[in-house]
Formats: structure tokens, C-alpha cells, sequence
């Protein structure tokens, strides 16, 4: 039977992960995942596809959630309070791929602390947290009723993938570049930036899945993941690696103008409830309903 592999979290959007062994799930994703994120002047998302030093930040929220700790690339240390706009923080209107929605704007030393250490080129940057997700962002309602909602991540509340598709595409790499050992190299999960991992399954099985639990808790598969250029970032280094996996997805796992990797989640929930339960390392995965899995449009 197929069960979780592994389990990640981005407590700021973009940045480094964690990986605990196991982890609540909130009705808008995991907690602790994504509810912070860096914004420009006009309130903009910035991520590693502005910027791939951003992934070297590395973040660590206090377990009472009263603070976040953020080490950066220098390894300079700086920790502040979460604000919230009940507690008297300034509401921002920030926005992701377009959506605009309020947050509480971390205090102004923060800014400067993160502007000492990313580039000039980004211009003025805020950090903010995201402090009501219960009511502040919904969910495209193309997938989702009305009252579902998204911390501070691209769409949707999670992001699955599974290791036998990363076994094949790391297959289908090595096949495309039979006389560049580099270029063939194997890439790690982390490229894919997943909430969930799981494995023992077979390759792109996931792509036919639409409602599956994992533990005791159930999901939509709502929508296929495309990717983009922070695949090509080294999680570890920061560095731009290109061009796979691109090249690869758009040569053997494109539908239409998408290179897809992974699926997107919304989670079942319970009527009022913030926290749905708990997935851990090792749950099983059961596949509750599916459809054949779509063939990719070849190149």
C-alpha cells in the first residue's frame, strides 16, 4: 500500500523547509505552513522566481507561536514577535499571483534586516504574516466552495508528489542527456517544494487520483501542479542549476502549455473545526476515487 514518505513545511513562503515527522493539518494546509511571506512595495509576493537566495533564509517559529526566528545565508540571526493586526501590527494588502488580501506587517527592523541581505535589485521589502487564514484569502472558487481559504501559498492548501514519478523523470533525464553527467544528474524531492511525499506507487499515478486519505484524513485532488523556474534552484545552494527539470517535464509530462509535477490539495473538513487532525511519517494512502490517469502531450 502507498503511505507518506515524507512531509515538509515552509513556515515563509519561499524559504527553507522543515521537515517534521508529523504535522497538523488546517483547513488551509499544514500548520505552520506559508503563513509568512516577503512582499515589495506594492504588496507583491517575492519568491525564489525573483530571487533564489531567498531559499537560503532559514526560518524557525518559537512552539508557543509568539515568534519567528530567521537565520540568514550569512548566518545572522534575528527573531521577532508575530504581529497581528488585533494586537495593533499595520494591516498590509499583499497579494499572490494576482489575489489581494490583508496581513499584519512584521515591525519596520525586520525590513531592514532582510534588505541587509538580499539584493538591491528587489528594492524595498516587508515581511508579512498571514494572521487570519480562516477568513482572508478563498481559494479559486473554480475548486473550492466558498468558505475554503489558503495561507500564503501559490493556490491551494497542499502539494503532493510521489517518488515513483520522480523516479521516472529522473530516468527520463538520464535518457535525454546520455553524454553529460551532470546535466543527468538525479534530482531530489526537495526541487518540488512538496507538502507530501509518498511512495509505492507507480509513475503519474498520481494524475488520475481525485480524493484519497492518508491517515485518517481525506482530500480533493483538485488541480495538477505546473511548474516553474524554482524547479531549477538548488534548494541547498541557492543556485540556478537549469535546465531540468523543465526541459524533461515539457519533453515527456506537459499538458498543454503546463509542465506538470505533483497534485494540488484541498483538505475534507469538519464543520468550524481548525484543526482536522494529525498526518505523520509512515500513514498509509488509500485511493478513495480516481479516473484514468490523462496521457501527456508528448514532444
Amino acid at each position: 500500500m502507498p503511505s507518506l514518505a515524507a512531509l515538509h513545511l515552509y513556515p515563509v513562503k519561499s524559504m527553507y523547509r522543515l521537515s517534521p515527522p508529523s504535522a497538523q493539518v488546517q483547513p488551509w494546509g499544514l500548520a505552520g505552513d506559508r503563513r509568512w511571506m516577503l512582499v515589495g512595495a506594492d504588496g507583491t509576493a517575492l519568491t525564489q522566481r525573483d530571487e533564489p537566495s531567498i531559499g537560503q533564509f532559514r526560518p524557525a517559529p518559537a512552539a508557543d507561536g509568539a515568534s519567528l526566528t530567521l537565520t540568514g545565508p550569512d548566518g545572522a540571526v534575528h527573531t521577532l514577535a508575530v504581529p497581528t493586526r488585533s494586537g495593533g501590527a499595520p494591516e498590509a494588502e499583499v497579494s499572490v499571483f494576482g489575489t489581494r488580501f490583508p496581513a499584519a506587517e512584521a515591525a519596520k527592523e525586520t525590513s531592514a534586516w532582510l534588505a541587509e541581505r538580499l539584493p538591491a535589485k528587489l528594492g524595498e521589502v516587508r515581511l508579512v504574516h498571514l494572521d487570519r487564514p480562516a477568513t482572508s484569502r478563498p481559494i479559486n472558487p473554480k475548486y473550492a466552495a466558498p468558505d475554503e481559504t489558503v495561507s500564503m501559498a501559490d493556490g491551494f492548501p497542499l502539494l503532493l508528489t510521489t517518488t515513483g514519478s520522480l523516479d521516472e523523470l529522473n530516468a527520463r533525464i538520464a535518457a535525454d542527456h546520455p553524454d553529460d553527467a551532470r546535466k543527468a544528474a538525479p534530482l531530489p524531492m526537495e526541487r518540488f517544494r512538496p507538502n507530501l511525499v509518498v511512495s509505492g506507487t507507480a509513475a503519474w499515478a498520481e494524475d488520475g487520483w481525485r480524493r484519497i486519505r492518508v491517515g485518517g484524513l481525506e482530500f480533493r485532488v483538485v488541480k495538477p501542479c505546473g511548474r516553474c523556474v524554482v524547479t531549477t534552484t538548488d534548494q541547498e545552494s541557492g543556485e540556478r542549476r537549469g535546465p531540468e527539470p523543465l526541459r524533461a517535464l515539457g519533453r515527456h509530462h506537459r499538458f498543454g502549455q503546463k509542465l506538470v509535477f505533483g497534485q494540488n490539495l484541498v483538505p475534507v473538513r469538519a464543520a468550524g473545526a481548525d484543526v482536522l487532525g494529525t498526518l505523520s511519517v509512515g500513514d498509509p494512502v488509500e485511493v478513495l476515487e480516481e479516473v484514468p490517469a490523462p496521457l501527456p502531450d508528448r514532444r
